[in-house]
């Protein structure tokens, strides 16, 4: 029956998978960047911002109400914009690895649409309903 679970999973644990995925990609590309004074100040900077993304959306999952879920989520949404912030400064520090980046910096903009829409979703639910 176990099995069956991945099969069956609904959205919001196709999300945790996305932005556990995204996180991951930011540490590889992190990797592969020089090792100076710079990027070691980045990446310090875009590796939590990029991994708080996917820790508060599954905060939000696990959320005790809903005006925790949104919170979260607001966070989630923050964080992907803060993501995007390093992302345009580690292209800065690093030209030659911008065709690299921008499938991340386009990820990064892409969750944080995700995270807007199912904001203002459950805000108009929210609203709708009272």
């Amino acid at each position: 029956m176990q099995n069956n679970n991945r099969q069956t999973k609904n959205h919001k644990f196709d999300l945790e998978d996305r932005t556990l995925e995204f996180a991951k990609r930011i540490i590889q590309m992190c990797k592969s960047l020089p090792n100076d004074t710079v990027n070691f100040k980045l990446i310090d900077q875009i590796i939590r911002s990029a991994g708080s993304v996917g820790a508060n959306y599954r905060e939000a999952n696990d959320s005790l109400g809903k005006k925790d879920f949104l919170m979260r989520l607001r966070i989630a949404r923050k964080e992907c914009k803060e993501t995007e912030f390093w992302l345009h400064l580690i292209i800065e520090a690093n030209p030659a690895f911008k065709e690299r980046i921008m499938p991340l910096l386009n990820e990064s903009i892409e969750l944080k649409k995700i995270f807007s829409s199912i904001i203002t979703n459950s805000t108009a639910r929210t609203k709708h309903h009272k």
